[in-house]
């Protein structure tokens, strides 16, 4: 533990960090996987515009890279597309 009171600080901070983070990465992987698990096509290109949304969301808090985002979209609409 940390005895200087900055340091303290920097750890409480990095906790809240930490978990606002792994909530935005958790719905992130919780909506691809919907998109992943549909049986119809109508129904995966409608959960597919939700899951665009979270997947620029976590990409634009920086919970992940750009290069991240643009793959996982690519790898959804094609999925979507061969349904």
């Amino acid at each position: 533990m940390p005895n200087i009171k900055s340091a303290k600080k920097r750890v409480l901070i990095t906790k809240k960090e930490t978990a606002l983070n792994n909530d935005v990465k958790s719905s992130m992987k919780t909506a691809i996987k919907k998109v992943e698990k549909a049986s119809s096509k109508d129904e995966a290109s409608k959960l597919l515009d939700v899951a665009i949304k979270r997947i620029d969301n976590a990409a634009s808090k920086g919970v992940i890279k750009s290069n991240t985002r643009d793959r996982y979209k690519t790898r959804l609409q094609r999925l979507v597309n061969s349904k």
